[in-house]
């Protein structure tokens, strides 16, 4: 047995591992734009990344480690994507890190920002010799890696098992835009002092990710920077292995809904539940497909319990289907029904009740099978068009 407990404070309350975030100069106005993070020990490491083909200069530096690496550095910079650069682009990481006048081990960056612009490696090297590598200060770290983010996104847990013993684990997070399945577009450093087998790590890595990064949507758009960061540095000593993947997954998800209702002028959250499909597969296909169709999240933008366009984008994802055998519902108001629309002028005032809420869920029974999914996404709106029309100023 095992209690997961959530506790106040950021990745600095984990043992050994120290951060902070400080001001280069890639943004203007003093705004905090390089962090780091920092073990005193070595750590094993595991990583997931954007399935974009157009993978960014960070990305790339770290599939040149031999596998099974340790780090103990981790650099990141917002502002500037450090992709679509080219080989100068892995050439100026490994100038910024040769440069650091502190010591590392395989050390690793990761960068948010805007794709196609030379990363100014001067700025950034100046900058590290501003770094404490005593620091904690998690706070500042969240608010340097944030992009179009409207606040920080960071959790964490203490794990404490039967016999007393304990673990700790958190993460940080940024993401609001271009997020898609097929991890979003995001960065997350998980940090833990588990004992962690490395066997392990990869393992609970994808299996977390499964309902959690690769089931969110804000617009479709996939990242070519997204990463999932999962370090360890085995300080406590400590380790259960259900415990652990349970943990896992509630950080990854405490994130990922973060992230969804972050979603760049997003006002509600929404979870779509693909249930009785003929398999789990075409029950993701389905859900998925709902949380990427612009014309539902605009829907949900204006409050219209429009179901045509749930049932339209059911359709046109080519899963096996039948109007005679569906029912959809906006929490348990029933707007369709085998084959009858049920939206009379009572069922649409409940249905808008629900859809003005912040958080609501759209079922969609297909009544053929046992197989469900659920994928979550977020309304797109006015603001979205604002801040994207602008990402570059």
């Amino acid at each position: 047995m095992y209690k997961i407990l959530p506790i106040k404070g950021n990745l600095d309350q984990i043992d050994g591992f120290f951060c902070d975030g400080i001001h280069s100069g890639l943004k203007a106005n003093k705004k905090l734009d390089l962090g780091f993070i920092y073990s005193d020990t070595l750590c094993d490491v595991e990583a997931m990344f954007t399935s974009n083909k157009f993978q960014a200069a960070p990305i790339k530096h770290y599939k040149k480690y031999e596998k099974g690496f340790q780090t103990n550095f981790v650099l990141i910079n917002s502002k500037n994507a450090n992709a679509l650069t080219g080989k100068s682009g892995v050439d100026d990481i490994n100038t910024i890190f040769s440069s650091l006048s502190f010591e590392t081990t395989n050390p690793i960056m990761s960068s948010t920002g805007v794709i196609g612009t030379p990363l100014p490696k001067e700025k950034i090297i100046l900058a590290t010799s501003n770094f404490n590598l005593s620091s904690k200060n998690g706070e500042n770290l969240a608010n340097a890696i944030m992009t179009t983010d409207a606040y920080t996104k960071t959790c964490m847990y203490e794990v404490e098992l039967k016999d007393g013993k304990s673990f700790k684990i958190g993460a940080i997070a940024k993401g609001a835009g271009m997020i898609n399945p097929n991890l979003a577009t995001m960065l997350c450093f998980i940090c833990t002092d588990a004992k962690v087998p490395k066997e392990d790590m990869q393992e609970a890595l994808k299996l977390a990710s499964f309902t959690t990064f690769n089931a969110i949507s804000v617009d479709g758009d996939t990242s070519t920077n997204d990463t999932v960061l999962l370090l360890s540095n085995r300080k406590s000593q400590v380790y259960d292995a259900e415990a652990f993947t349970e943990v896992l997954r509630l950080v990854m998800h405490d994130m990922s809904m973060l992230i969804v209702a972050d979603g760049e002028g997003a006002k509600k959250v929404v979870s779509f539940e693909v249930i009785n499909a003929i398999s789990n597969e075409e029950a993701q296909i389905a859900a998925k497909a709902l949380s990427n169709s612009l014309l539902v999240k605009t829907a949900l933008f204006g409050e219209d319990p429009n179901f045509g366009r749930i049932a339209s984008t059911i359709g046109a994802s080519n899963i096996t289907c039948d109007e005679e055998t569906l029912l959809i519902s906006y929490n348990d108001v029933i707007v369709f029904n085998k084959g009858k629309p049920c939206l009379d002028s009572l069922q649409e005032i409940n249905a808008i009740k629900v859809l003005k809420k912040d958080e609501f869920k759209i079922v969609c029974d297909l009544g053929i099978g046992k197989g469900a999914f659920t994928a979550y996404g977020c309304d797109l709106g006015y603001k979205y068009i604002e801040i994207n029309t602008n990402y570059r100023s």
